[in-house]
């Protein structure tokens, strides 16, 4: 009974991580092909992007107090000069927001 237990407990601990790197790599990979080309692939926009734009990079206090919410909503509705990003389902844009707020 308690080898059961215990597999059985492995195999949802096994699930469970599997479940949260896939969403880690689904949050990069839509980063990658949604937001990167603006955004910079780690935060940092190109320059001339930057001030075209009027993209900050991550590191940016603006840009760390931003909350999820507030990274999702501008995902979802645009901001600025920023359109909205289509496409994506609601995990995907939480995923993405996840993501943004990693980099340093």
């Amino acid at each position: 009974m308690k080898k059961m237990l215990r597999s059985q407990f492995v195999l949802a601990a096994a699930v469970a991580l599997a479940g949260v790197m896939c969403f880690a790599q689904d949050g990069a990979a839509t980063y990658k092909a949604k937001c990167a080309m603006c955004h910079g692939p780690a935060g940092i926009p190109n320059p001339n992007m930057a001030k075209a734009m009027g993209i900050k990079p991550v590191s940016d206090p603006a840009i760390k107090a931003l909350t999820l919410a507030q990274i999702e909503a501008t995902v979802k509705s645009g901001k600025g000069k920023m359109k909205p990003v289509s496409g994506l389902s609601d995990a995907q844009v939480k995923a993405v927001a996840e993501y943004f707020k990693s980099l340093k």
